[in-house]
């Protein structure tokens, strides 16, 4: 279990750096982050390295007995290599140039910055691919992170040859985009530009191609710096830090390429429910490399400094969040940063080492967090015995935030609300891809799946014959991959399985926290359930009355059985939830989007049809429970007192009684060893 944080010795004196590995130590540190933003240093010209400082840094916390992940620097170029190559810089999409005094001013498909790049790395992995005191590569930073898209000439040329792969003929191109809507259609490759501002709406499939063209353009740089690690004969591990749910990168396509998963997750203390998000990307992580460790690279010991307002984290929540993480598979517990900045735009971002010094919470928190990690045996096991998986799909996720929709949507934050309805009943979930592999899941919810790939459709429906249970909400199997219709209506892909078709998305006035304001400013008044202005659609079901929002559908039933209908507004009577068998299983429909009360009441419903239930009965919201292999972590996340009874050895403090005192913000692991697997369902 590794403990430390990005270290920037850069911008110390060298008289700082001994009295660091000193902290560092009795801090219980292990591994740190080191040259992230270091380019400048590292090279100060064109042609010119500058070692020696980055040689003794290394040598004294090898020295020390502090692992280093070795960053390739290549996150922030230096202000040399704008000035000489001002083309290397990157555009919006109004065409303005987004200029160095920042981070990450450079365009992904420059030609210059990806040789400029590709110089550093070389020498640096060449100097240090043999080191012993480096033990893991962290390859530039949080890719895209500031600069989402590039909309730059770079980009276009770049642009241009990613589709000339993809479709290999200008009519196959055409075909897939729909471009004589409009008169769009082109003659040559040639004639494509970014989706620039345009005076309307964009083409559709052209923006979702940009999408996906971003995110493998991203992906080119990681396997270039990579590869060239590789080639300089590295063989430790080599990785990037990702963001949890992050729009421009398809993770799902990413995790092939790193050797480890890592994270940077930043939930907001003024949020009493942001350790369900924390838990949401954390369960991301785990999916993204089944049966793999992942490392969370970055989080913060306290406050931030880039929210609107930025609170200190309470008494005991850095080391529940991080519990948390370990809970869910997490091999390395690591901070933004080590001691913290007294310059630059983030030296209001709290560190391991704070300004206020050593007599602070923070140092006590930090030293007493990495004392217990240190007890921690190895857990090797990071399965989570989860039997309900939630699909997240970042080709649907860039497809649904298209214009021109029955309704405007927004996918991540209804995926959120998806899982805390699992979250808050302490059913676990993996999050998987529609074509992850499903057979150890007794359910899958497959919520708003509007973009459906013919594999992605193909492997849902094989999980269903083979004895697995679906549900399918509103607006769903809508679009092929190329965001166009399919010939025979909607539901077309899963209709065997669902035996439902659709008539009507219905699309409802919706919810007032998403609808925005009038044109007065003031959030408009719709409460009616009827005609014209309706917002909600209550329906009965098994799992009672639910308040439907965003849509209702006008479902055609063929041969499903219908469990619930609408009871108000224009769809009343009409078929609201229905159940079909399909080979040996189950597919659900849900023809519209619950509010939250009717999330958690349709899937612990589901849960039950589908035989699992939670890992601990009758816990409260706020007291969650993660398993990883046998040892369960069970965490309060509120500021009072809970106590819980869990059989198994505290891994902290070798008790073994059943009942566990959790103070606020408390946590345990606990080893439920040979007591019994506590896991339910097929």
């Amino acid at each position: 279990m590794h403990y430390g944080a990005d270290y920037n010795p850069e911008q110390w004196p060298r008289e700082v750096w001994p009295e660091d590995v000193r902290l560092m130590r009795e801090a219980g540190v292990t591994l740190v982050s080191l040259g992230i933003f270091a380019w400048s240093r590292i090279q100060p010209a064109e042609g010119e390295f500058d070692w020696d400082w980055l040689d003794e840094i290394i040598g004294l916390l090898h020295e020390g007995g502090i692992e280093v992940d070795l960053a390739t620097a290549t996150a922030s170029p230096p202000p040399w290599a704008s000035a000489a190559y001002p083309e290397m810089l990157p555009q919006d999409a109004d065409g303005s140039t987004f200029w160095p005094g920042s981070r990450q001013a450079f365009a992904p498909s420059s030609p210059i910055y990806r040789r400029l790049a590709a110089e550093l790395v070389t020498a640096l992995a060449e100097r240090y691919a043999q080191h012993p005191g480096v033990t893991l590569w962290h390859v530039n930073n949080e890719y895209g992170c500031h600069l989402h898209y590039d909309y730059s000439d770079a980009a276009r040329d770049h642009f241009r040859t990613w589709l000339r792969r993809k479709y290999e003929t200008i009519d196959a191109l055409n075909h897939a985009w729909g471009t004589d809507f409009w008169s769009q259609r082109y003659t040559a490759f040639d004639e494509i530009v970014p989706p620039r501002k345009a005076p309307y709406s964009i083409n559709p499939t052209s923006v979702l191609d940009f999408k996906r063209f971003t995110s493998d353009t991203l992906l080119e740089l990681y396997v270039m710096e990579r590869d060239i690690i590789r080639a300089a004969g590295a063989t430790q591990p080599i990785t990037t830090n990702f963001m949890g749910a992050f729009p421009p990168a398809d993770y799902w396509k990413w995790a092939a390429e790193v050797d480890v998963i890592c994270d940077d997750n930043y939930p907001d203390p003024n949020d009493p429910e942001s350790f369900r998000g924390a838990a949401f990307a954390r369960e991301l992580m785990r999916g993204l490399k089944p049966g793999v460790p992942w490392l969370l690279t970055e989080q913060s010991t306290n406050a931030l400094n880039w929210r609107p307002t930025n609170a200190p984290k309470a008494p005991g929540q850095m080391a529940a969040i991080s519990a948390q993480a370990v809970g869910r598979g997490a091999d390395a517990i690591m901070f933004f940063q080590w001691r913290q900045s007294r310059r630059g735009s983030e030296k209001f971002h709290s560190a391991m080492l704070p300004q206020a010094g050593r007599e602070t919470r923070t140092w006590r928190e930090v030293t007493a967090l990495g004392a217990q990690l240190a007890q921690l045996p190895d857990l090797p096991d990071v399965t989570s015995g989860a039997k309900i998986a939630l699909v997240f799909d970042w080709e649907n996720w860039w497809a649904i935030d298209g214009r021109d929709h029955p309704i405007v949507l927004d996918y991540l934050t209804l995926s959120h609300r998806w899982h805390a309805a699992l979250h808050r009943q302490n059913l676990s979930v993996d999050i998987v891809n529609t074509t992850s592999d499903l057979s150890a899941y007794s359910l899958v919810v497959a919520p708003q799946q509007y973009l459906l790939g013919d594999e992605g459709a193909a492997n849902l429906s094989n999980y269903v014959e083979q004895g697995g249970h679906l549900f399918v909400s509103a607006f769903s199997d809508v679009v092929d991959q190329d965001d166009a219709f399919r010939d025979g209506g909607f539901l077309v892909s899963l209709r065997d399985v669902l035996g439902v078709a659709l008539e009507d998305f219905g699309a409802l006035v919706p919810p007032a926290s998403v609808r925005g304001a009038d044109s007065a400013g003031e959030v408009a008044s719709h409460a009616s359930v009827g005609g014209p202005g309706q917002s909600e659609a209550p329906l009965e079901s098994p799992a009672g009355r639910i308040v439907g929002q965003y849509f209702a559908e006008e479902l055609l039933v063929q041969d499903a059985e219908v469990l619930g209908r609408f009871t108000e507004g224009r769809t009343t009577g009409r078929a609201a939830l229905t159940r079909h068998t399909f080979g040996t299983g189950r597919g659900y429909y849900l023809a519209t989007i619950p509010d939250d009360d009717g999330m958690a009441a349709v899937l612990g419903w589901l849960a039950v049809e589908a035989g699992v239930a939670p890992e601990i009965e009758g816990l409260p919201e706020h007291v969650e429970v993660a398993r990883r292999g046998s040892v369960l972590t069970v965490i309060n996340h509120s500021t009072r007192p809970y106590a819980v009874d869990v059989e198994g050895v505290d891994l902290l403090s070798g008790s073994t009684e059943p009942r566990r005192e959790l103070d606020a913000f408390g946590w345990a692991f606990i080893d439920t060893g040979t007591v019994g697997d506590t896991r339910r369902g097929r």
